[in-house]
């Protein structure tokens, strides 16, 4: 994990010492020198790894500059992290919140560092096809097990607003992408009229991660298993089946965006989208899943309304990924492929 770090970004620099005074007081056990880096990759929430006194730690922050509303939520992430850690659920160790921004320049938060393994592949190259096996089963294990977290129990009740998921959801990323929009997607003006007349009937409220994939979790060093959920961002209370679309999608794609459709997956050893369902289903005692196909029509609506976020931070200057442009381009054939999903129901 630690060797995708490099320099920090000329537009993420920020005071050390400020930090390292602040780390002094409200971390305990700290103490310095303090050295900064940054991980590479990701477009969203700026994420450096700190080293001090023989420790590790991780920082995540808000990027500097014009920000959309509600949008690099850090202050959720550090909520739900530290309320899950509690339960025992893979999740890393969180340290402290400042949502002073006189200390680095923006809200952050800090974590403890949790050596793995980052795949962003979901066809994992260089395992056996029993390692592969059982990592997606931990994943689908784990994806399972936050859905059926006691959320009001562990206190966060308060967390979203229960009920109407994917109602609110679809005027949320309509929202995100007008304020983006730098291109007219005629298959993405169709979702938005088609979507909100369509929602499946019956309403369930879990905990949501919002972007649960391989790419954002870590696999233990050496066993095929999670040992830690990343990137909360996006998590809410939500319907449980928002997620599980979202986290199908690889099945759905072709190498080219990191998918698996052109994979034998027999002989990879990794599931099908139905065993993989089916598996989510046995573990949270669900019969089955009617309106599957508006589910992943959801999940790839509100990946291209991010993929459009992500363009509109390229124009803008603040992206902070290098693949951004690559990643902003695929607003267009993601919003195409949910229509193309669901144009035989559409009529």
């Amino acid at each position: 994990m630690i060797s995708t770090t490099a320099e920090v970004r000329e537009a993420h620099r920020f005071d050390v010492a400020a930090l390292e005074r602040y780390m002094r007081t409200h971390v305990d056990g700290f103490t310095g020198p303090l050295a900064v880096s940054q991980f590479r990759g990701g477009q969203s929430n700026p994420t450096y790894y700190l080293q001090a006194g023989g420790r590790e730690y991780v920082l995540r922050r808000k990027p500097p500059g014009k920000l959309l509303p509600s949008a690099h939520a850090v202050d959720r992430e550090y909520r739900v992290i530290t309320a899950l850690g509690a339960t025992g659920f893979p999740v890393p160790k969180t340290y402290a919140l400042c949502e002073d921004d006189s200390v680095i320049g923006t809200v952050f938060y800090l974590m403890d560092c949790v050596h793995g393994r980052v795949i962003t592949d979901p066809a994992i190259p260089g395992l056996t096809p029993r390692e592969r096996a059982a990592i997606y089963d931990s994943m689908n294990a784990t994806l399972a097990r936050l859905h059926t977290v006691d959320w009001q129990q562990i206190g966060l009740a308060e967390f979203g607003r229960p009920g109407n998921y994917f109602a609110r959801q679809i005027h949320r990323w309509t929202q995100q992408y007008r304020a983006s929009e730098t291109e007219k997607i005629e298959a993405m003006e169709r979702l938005i009229a088609w979507m909100p007349e369509h929602i499946p009937a019956g309403d369930e409220v879990a905990l949501v991660h919002g972007d649960y994939r391989l790419g954002n979790v870590i696999i233990h060093p050496t066993e095929p298993r999670v040992a830690a959920v990343l990137d909360w961002e996006l998590s809410t209370l939500g319907h449980p089946l928002g997620d599980l679309g979202y986290n199908c999608l690889p099945w759905r794609f072709t190498r080219e965006w990191e998918g698996l459709a052109d994979k034998n997956l027999a002989e990879l050893g990794i599931p099908t989208e139905r065993e993989y369902v089916a598996a989510y289903c046995r573990r949270t005692g669900r019969a089955g899943i009617p309106d599957w196909e508006f589910c992943l029509a959801f999940a790839m609506f509100r990946l291209s309304a991010i993929a459009q976020g992500i363009m509109g931070r390229v124009v803008a200057g603040t992206a902070n990924d290098p693949n951004a442009r690559e990643r902003g381009a695929r607003a267009r054939p993601l919003a195409e492929s949910a229509w193309a999903l669901i144009a035989p129901r559409a009529g």
